[in-house]
């Protein structure tokens, strides 16, 4: 039998995702799964009557029989290797500096601007681990690396960490995820069309971190890096202005070594890979709950649950970057289970899927570099633009004036 008792569904303010040493990415792990796979399988279905599976049908099973295939030792956090991980990428990110800076090539700076930006991006993940708490058992330890690993690239770690955990506790949620979540139509039809064409128009969406950390998503107010803002409670407010003040610190070394080598080595060696940084950083966070080629639902009301919700995100396969940015291709588990560490994102996906059925989507497989992502980020560009102003269950809809860039 696939039923277990329920699980509180409602996970502690820190927690987050992980990554991995460079490895062959190998499914075929040793899992623990439940002895019964086809009862799910039959109730897949019985809920839809024998016809095209419906994602938006709420799911035969709930979110403690997922966690019960999932082995126990991938819950296990080790903060050594967590640090290991820091220190390889850290070490690799001064390297590959150090000799950009050695060669000064314009043969060597783009490769230099790909690689550097990437990782940066795994930098990213490593504090985004931190805050989730995945990275170790020792939230001082947590917040340590966390603020120097999102300080160095410019992200205020405490005010992400918060409004992050406010994304997970509402995934798949219209009105309260916070973070790609789609415009209901008054608010998008509010828009002038410059906003539009910029949103939906490639590269801007790809550049949007940084406006998103300063203002927030449009129908929305706050900024995290003001401690009075609304995405925080008043205990949080000494723990938003520290990361703010570690964030100024980094912008105020950035200013004084520009002074020492020049602005225009610091924006080669820093400031053209923060971007690429950027880049990264919207495009994966977007691919994870957007351009599948079904459409997924979004609810809200008596429709949405933390289960439902997280079931409507995607898992990427990236080739050779997998291993680069900590296999955060690997979202479903790590948004349903946010407390496992990265390295063990995997396993606990291949032990998951037997419960999943069809409700996991498996991902295309990559070539060396993910190119066949930037088909489906064009693709859902083009489509997904808004959704209704009612129901509880809603899925994108198109404006057909915005295609091809003209305005509407």
């Amino acid at each position: 039998n696939l039923r277990f008792s329920r699980t509180n569904q409602r996970f502690n303010s820190s927690f987050c995702s992980s990554t991995g040493i460079i490895k062959e990415r190998n499914w075929a792990l040793r899992v623990s799964a439940p002895l019964r796979i086809q009862p799910v399988e039959e109730e897949n279905r019985a809920i839809n009557g024998g016809e095209e599976f419906d994602p938006a049908a709420p799911p035969p099973f709930k979110l403690s029989d997922i966690k019960a295939a999932i082995p126990k030792h991938c819950w296990v956090k080790d903060p050594w290797r967590s640090v290991s991980y820091v220190v390889r990428d850290v070490v690799a990110v001064f390297g590959m500096a150090a000799a950009a800076a050695y060669f000064n090539n314009w043969l060597v700076w783009p490769l230099y601007w790909f690689a550097q930006s990437t990782l940066f991006w795994a930098l990213f993940v490593l504090g985004h681990d931190c805050g989730h708490g995945s990275f170790s058992n020792n939230p001082k330890l947590n917040s340590v690396f966390g603020h120097l690993l999102h300080s160095s690239i410019l992200v205020p770690y405490h005010g992400w960490r918060i409004s992050h955990r406010t994304h997970h506790q509402n995934h798949g949620h219209v009105e309260n995820d916070e973070s790609w979540h789609p415009l209901p139509e008054k608010i998008y039809n509010s828009l002038d069309n410059n906003t539009k064409m910029l949103r939906f128009t490639l590269p801007f969406p790809m550049l949007a971190y940084p406006f998103y950390l300063w203002s927030r998503s449009p129908g929305e107010k706050g900024s995290h890096f003001h401690p009075e803002s609304d995405l925080f409670v008043p205990n949080e407010r000494k723990d938003v202005i520290t990361s703010t003040v570690c964030w100024t610190a980094m912008a105020a070394l950035l200013v004084g070594l520009s002074f020492v080598i020049g602005p225009l080595q610091l924006l080669k060696l820093y400031g053209v890979p923060h971007l690429g940084f950027v880049a990264w950083l919207d495009l994966v966070t977007y691919l994870h709950h957007h351009g599948h080629e079904d459409k997924l639902p979004w609810y809200r009301g008596k429709e949405w649950s933390y289960l439902r919700g997280g079931l409507t995100t995607l898992d990427r396969d990236y080739g050779l970057i997998n291993n680069i940015h900590h296999d955060i291709g690997t979202h479903v588990i790590h948004h349903l289970f946010p407390q496992i560490p990265h390295y063990h994102l995997i396993e606990a996906t291949e032990a998951a899927k037997g419960v999943l059925g069809k409700y996991y989507r498996e991902p295309k497989k990559s070539g060396p570099l993910p190119l066949h992502l930037l088909g489906d980020l064009l693709r859902s560009m083009k489509k997904d633009h808004y959704v209704s102003d009612t129901g509880d269950i809603v899925y994108y809809q198109t404006d057909p004036q915005l295609n091809g860039g003209r305005k509407s």
